[in-house]
């Protein structure tokens, strides 16, 4: 017995002791290593990468510019929480301040990331965001984070308005949680879940089915394996969706649509990197007051508004909580004004919640104009306003599936936007306006890539027939979430996509909302405020009636 418990005093002494080297090697901190997230339920990491350029509708060499327009550093494969960017620690600097500036001078703000133990970061991919405020006269500037790759950044700020201003910088994402939304994001791993309603048979005795739906995508071809589903394929742009077939209904008998829930591809190591604390957080550094005096030379542009103007850093400013835009000679409408632009117009708004306020807005703001009841949802549309005196006809609706929309809906009412515009004759009576990002966040960009190339081709066919037509997108909005299902990094991307695919086409207008959602003094919410609202309008309006 001795003998024994001698024995085990050594061998209990033994492993204390590697279990204290362990921890003095980690620095005396417990680490979780990082490991890929086991699959749930089953592997589902099939990488989009693997399509061709072919299978998105584009050619080789545009596949090949939006790789390299869409390019972002990330760090190599970490395995410790403390060697991702630190908002504490991190700082900025504005570089060269002076007592005074003028209007329409420019000031240089670096950024220096650095870890959670105040080491400097050696690489780049920090998603920070930064702009130019003063509360008090309700101004605020967006600034263009320069990534120079090696964790310093710098800012080259405008200063539009006359009094004072501050700096202020946000890290968003580290560089390691963008490198964790960046894998995600070609994966085929269902982070949203759709429901479909299949029924049948007369109201008393009619029979109801909710199956599980989503999107059929990549070379695997399906989140479902095997002889599992329906499959609807829509004849016009290839798209397929999916549902787990019915257990008594026939596939045909698919009648509404609905998003269910949210599903977290994160293991344990990486939601540490989403944490609170580490998102979206302000930064310390020069908190200067700068003084701005008048300048006789003024600022801004009277270019009138039109399509094929190039988007500048920044593209405008707020002041007393008016955009004062940099691309084109603005103006604010009044509601007569309102009117008087889009009399004998047809407009027609398409994409999602985003469009839908503007649809709202133009029902308190043109005098005399009614909503039709076309008995649906009114949050799920399709929406129709009509004003009889100056023959103005607003239309609104949703894109097709993905479409994340709580509400049970009728499947028939989802259209893909570039049907719709094939459906459209066009002329100088028509308005198109369409905005397709937030809820292709959840898909692989190489699908958001094959879905812009059919909406393009769509608005080249229309353009052709009908050059006088008014084609707007409308960029997608910063949001108020920033997690690994709703990230600005996800809509920035795609945003990008959009404005690289159109850039070459004569005749569309691209208005961009993202800096006017990102600067403002409001809390980012993907549902912006009726201020901002109303500033999206007055640029629309400048469009559609210049100056």
């Amino acid at each position: 017995c001795r003998l024994r418990q001698c024995v085990l005093l050594q061998a209990c002494f033994l492993w204390t002791s590697f279990c204290l080297a362990l921890w003095t090697l980690n620095g005396g901190i417990r680490i979780k290593q990082f490991q890929p997230p086991k699959p749930k339920p089953d592997p589902r990491n099939n990488n989009s990468s693997i399509l061709s350029a072919s299978d998105m509708g584009i050619s080789d060499e545009e596949w090949d510019r939006l790789q390299k327009a869409l390019d972002w550093p990330i760090p190599d494969q970490i395995t410790h929480l403390n060697q991702s960017t630190s908002p504490v620690h991190s700082t900025f600097t504005a570089v060269g301040l002076k007592e005074s500036y003028k209007v329409g001078e420019n000031i240089s703000v670096t950024i220096t990331a650095r870890d959670h133990n105040k080491n400097l970061k050696r690489y780049g991919g920090d998603f920070f965001k930064a702009k130019l405020f003063n509360s008090e006269l309700k101004a605020s500037v967006n600034g263009e984070v320069v990534d120079h790759r090696n964790g310093t950044y710098s800012v080259v700020f405008l200063l539009p308005w006359e009094g004072q201003a501050q700096v202020f910088v946000r890290l968003e994402h580290s560089s390691e949680v963008v490198q964790i939304i960046k894998k995600y994001r070609e994966s085929s791993f269902p982070r949203v879940h759709f429901k479909g309603y299949f029924e049948s048979g007369p109201s008393k005795t009619r029979i109801r089915e909710a199956v599980e739906c989503n999107l059929k995508w990549g070379e695997d071809g399906s989140w479902k394996k095997g002889n599992c589903c329906c499959e609807y394929k829509d004849k016009r742009t290839g798209t397929v969706w999916q549902c787990e077939r019915p257990k008594t209904l026939s596939c045909d008998k698919l009648v509404h649509h609905s998003s269910t829930h949210l599903e977290s591809p994160l293991n344990l190591f990486e939601q540490q990197f989403f944490a609170k604390k580490l998102t979206n957080v302000a930064i310390s550094g020069d908190k200067k007051i700068i003084n701005v005096l008048p300048n006789a030379a003024a600022i801004g542009t009277v270019e009138k508004c039109r399509s094929g103007l190039t988007t500048p850093v920044p593209a405008g400013f707020y002041l007393k909580d008016v955009w004062k835009s940099f691309v084109c000679s603005t103006q604010q409408f009044s509601a007569a004004q309102t009117g008087n632009c889009l009399k004998n117009k047809i407009v027609y708004l398409m994409g999602d919640s985003t469009t839908r306020q503007w649809f709202e807005y133009f029902e308190r703001k043109v005098p005399g104009i009614k909503r039709m009841n076309l008995h649906n949802d009114p949050k799920c549309g399709p929406l129709m306003a009509v004003e009889l005196k100056n023959n103005i006809i607003i239309h609104w609706r949703p894109h097709g599936v993905p479409l994340r929309f709580g509400r049970v809906m009728p499947i028939t009412d989802l259209h893909y936007i570039s049907n719709d515009i094939d459906e459209i004759a066009g002329g100088p009576h028509a308005v198109i306006v369409f905005t397709y990002c937030v809820h292709l966040t959840f898909h692989p960009i190489t699908f958001y890539v094959f879905q812009v190339a059919k909406i393009r081709q769509s608005v080249v066919a229309l353009l052709s027939r009908a050059p006088d037509t008014t084609v707007i997108i409308k960029s997608g909005n910063t949001a108020g979430l920033k997690d690994i299902f709703l990230s600005d990094w996800h809509t920035l991307q795609l945003d990008i996509v959009m404005r690289e695919m159109f850039r070459d086409i004569d005749g569309v207008i691209f208005l961009d909302v993202w800096q006017m959602t990102s600067c403002h003094y409001l809390f980012e919410n993907i549902h912006p405020g009726p201020v901002i609202i109303a500033n999206e309008i007055d640029m629309f309006l400048s469009y559609v009636c210049p100056n």
